[in-house]
């Protein structure tokens, strides 16, 4: 089945496979209402692959990975409105959002994946009994020394991948696996490594300084990948690459929350804007510079 003149498939490129139809012209809707051209042929396992031009592959798995968090937004089925197509989702239709391998492991690459799985890990040995131990290995440096960073440089680090509640965990993760997968398919391991690396050690040795070595979480790092998004989708927007402004507001506006001591749980302030502050101008270097080599 196709969503177009057939005359065009040999022009454009696939995009994604799904399972159920109206899914994928719901979608497939969308992203024509956006400029783009959309097709649907229905694959030889039962299901429908999307087409759309090799030149618009970025954005639209972008628009993709937005469509699959909130599928029931009002914009996607007023796009099927407007080319009189009208589609009714009900819950028989998300066996995509619920299938592990389409959902969670399509969207993350393997750095993506090994920073969460060992977040996870970690988090999961402390609540079996662990703890102490776990953080008293991946602590930052009580006195930050050359010999010290030499005898256990994993310390420079290691806090980012320590979190101290569910909700602490969940959060960043979540977000970790959303941003920091988005960036592994659109630049490359070799991109998201950087911003890890460099996000963890400016935002752990700030708060280092600031208050001590007492402190966990990937939030720095989180920071920095809402920065980075953010930021690049500001100057390269051709590359799909991009975080809607309610999204960064609420981000923006969690940062001033913790500034300001209204929230009921300590919050690694320092580390939060150090990452942010560290994404935006990785951003910047990544397209001015680097795109001039």
């Amino acid at each position: 089945m196709t969503n177009g003149p057939a005359e065009n498939m040999d022009t454009l490129q696939p995009l994604v496979q799904v399972k159920d139809h109206n899914i994928a012209l719901l979608f497939s809707n969308y992203l024509q209402s956006l400029g783009i051209q959309a097709q649907l042929k229905a694959s030889e396992d039962q299901g429908y692959i999307i087409y759309c031009p090799e030149d618009k592959i970025c954005q639209a798995k972008a628009e993709f990975d937005a469509f699959i968090l909130q599928p029931y937004a009002d914009k996607y089925q007023q796009a099927a409105w407007d080319r009189s197509e009208a589609v009714t989702l009900n819950s028989d239709d998300f066996s995509l959002f619920t299938n592990f391998k389409e959902n969670f492991l399509a969207h993350a690459g393997i750095v993506t994946l090994v920073v969460f799985s060992l977040c996870w890990l970690v988090f999961l040995g402390s609540e079996l009994g662990w703890a102490q131990q776990l953080f008293n290995t991946l602590q930052f440096y009580p006195q930050l020394s050359l010999n010290a960073f030499l005898a256990d440089p994993i310390r420079l680090i290691g806090p980012a991948f320590f979190h101290f509640s569910w909700l602490h965990i969940v959060f960043n993760t979540m977000w970790w696996w959303q941003l920091g997968g988005s960036i592994e398919k659109t630049l490359g391991k070799a991109t998201l490594i950087n911003i890890l690396l460099i996000s963890a050690i400016v935002s752990n040795l700030g708060q280092f300084l600031v208050s001590g070595s007492n402190f966990g979480g990937l939030s720095g790092v989180v920071y920095a990948l809402v920065g980075f998004v953010w930021w690049f989708g500001y100057l390269a927007p051709e590359r799909g690459l991009s975080l809607s402004k309610p999204i960064v507001g609420f981000l923006l506006f969690w940062l001033v929350l913790g500034f300001v001591d209204l929230l009921p749980v300590n919050v690694a302030n320092t580390a939060h804007l150090l990452g942010l502050l560290s994404g935006c101008l990785l951003a910047v270097f990544t397209v001015k510079v680097i795109k001039k080599l």
